[in-house]
């Protein structure tokens, strides 16, 4: 393959990836906004799972939402059939999934979910999926085609997936009303954490202390926990 060949397909990849984003962003509706009302207003975490690639995606997304006033956890669906479903509680939501929507530790974890009382939302490009049907809300996060020129590779539809997370994270923080210093707090590493520095840091604790005797007077703290 010569470089003009390496350099046209590669833009044809992120031709597909871009395609997947706008595809998704036209298909968001209400079940998006029940999906920010219903984690919102979650008194415990979010737990979100899904099995391969769907799963890494998972845990990005899990990662955003914590560190950005949401309180979110990865759970590996194999292992919870184990014995780690005992890190979901009645207060959680959860967030699965898959593209599908028939990934099997998935649609075997959601009856244990049930059992708990758990709320589930589910991402999925399939609506009419078994998964789909056990949700409580469902996001639709279906592509036309994967970047794989044998459709078979994950590509497109984790990028939208990833996508419509990061969208779930950023209306939250804004709904929450989160700061840079509070922000601080979460990241006090790496370049980010330079960045922000000690004066935010600071500044977040006489928030967090303002927030603290809002709640005693009746008051409702910006960041909910």
């Amino acid at each position: 393959m010569g470089t003009d060949k390496i350099l046209r397909r590669a833009r044809e990849v992120l031709g597909i990836e871009k395609e997947a984003i706008e595809d998704v962003s036209q298909n968001l509706d209400d079940s998006f906004k029940e999906a920010v009302e219903h984690i919102y207003s979650c008194q415990g975490k979010v737990v979100v799972t899904g099995m391969g690639k769907a799963g890494i995606v998972g845990r990005k997304i899990a990662a955003t939402l914590a560190s950005t006033g949401t309180p979110a956890v990865s759970l590996h669906p194999a292992e919870a059939l184990h014995g780690d479903v005992g890190i979901v509680t009645g207060n959680d939501i959860v967030l699965a999934i898959s593209n599908s929507g028939e990934t099997e530790e998935v649609l075997q974890l959601i009856p244990l979910i049930r059992k708990i009382g758990v709320e589930v939302i589910s991402m999925t490009g399939n609506l009419q999926s078994r998964l789909a049907k056990m949700s409580d809300v469902v996001l639709n996060v279906s592509v036309r085609r994967e970047a794989c020129p044998m459709g078979l590779v994950p590509t497109a539809s984790t990028t939208a997936t990833l996508a419509v997370g990061d969208a779930l994270a950023m209306v939250l923080l804004d709904k929450r009303g989160f700061q840079r210093e509070e922000y601080a707090v979460y990241h006090p590493g790496g370049e980010l954490g330079k960045k922000l520095g000690p004066k935010s840091r600071v500044q977040s604790r006489k928030s967090r202390v303002r927030s603290r005797k809002s709640k005693a007077q009746g008051g409702k703290s910006n960041v909910q926990r």
